[in-house]
């Protein structure tokens, strides 16, 4: 079993990265082959629309060379892929939009290369938010649940924590208890 989590907010010490301190042991310690790729320090440029990533058989095939081909390489050794990320104006932080945008070269369905190169993978999201959940993350929830459609992954849910008083509102025994107990729950109905 592996899981590539791909942590997108710009700080390291901060809400996010204090929720996903309990879920990645939690995995770990049910045998969960773990790697964390923090974007804020990566370069990942957003998609091109290029299409040449469409032409390319079997490979993502992207002319850009940054470290989107590292988090591919990521995503193609792994069964489940988890988006950890604040919610800043209704969405992620701009690192991982691009991410996300550049998805276009795993999914072949747009020129004369065709497949997937990651159809049936598992995708969940561990977010922090100020506004209440609903509002806050509704947005980036329904964008995930399409592209997941979209790319025949399995949408598998998310965990959220909605800042109420800075770092502590991450630091409590509910909000870690809760990041482990969707760790479990993923690895229950994941494999």
């Amino acid at each position: 079993m592996k899981a590539c989590i791909f942590m997108g907010s710009p700080n390291l010490y901060g809400n996010t990265a204090t929720l996903l301190k309990p879920f990645v042991a939690a995995l770990k310690e049910q045998g969960v082959e773990t790697k964390v790729m923090e974007l804020t320090d990566k370069t990942i440029a957003g998609c091109k629309g290029c299409y040449v990533c469409q032409q390319v058989q079997d490979a993502y095939g992207c002319i850009q060379k940054d470290d989107m081909q590292a988090a591919v390489e990521l995503i193609e050794s792994s069964d489940l892929i988890v988006l950890a990320t604040p919610i800043y104006t209704w969405y992620c932080p701009g690192v991982m939009k691009n991410l996300l945008d550049r998805h276009f070269g795993l999914n072949k369905y747009y020129g004369k290369a065709k497949g997937s190169l990651w159809a049936g993978k598992s995708v969940a999201i561990l977010a922090t938010h100020g506004y209440e959940r609903e509002y806050a993350c509704d947005p980036f929830e329904t964008g995930i649940k399409r592209l997941c459609e979209h790319s025949k992954l399995r949408y598998l849910g998310m965990y959220t924590v909605r800042d109420l008083d800075g770092r502590a509102s991450f630091e409590t025994a509910l909000a870690a208890a809760g990041a482990v107990d969707f760790a479990q729950k993923l690895t229950e109905n994941q494999w």
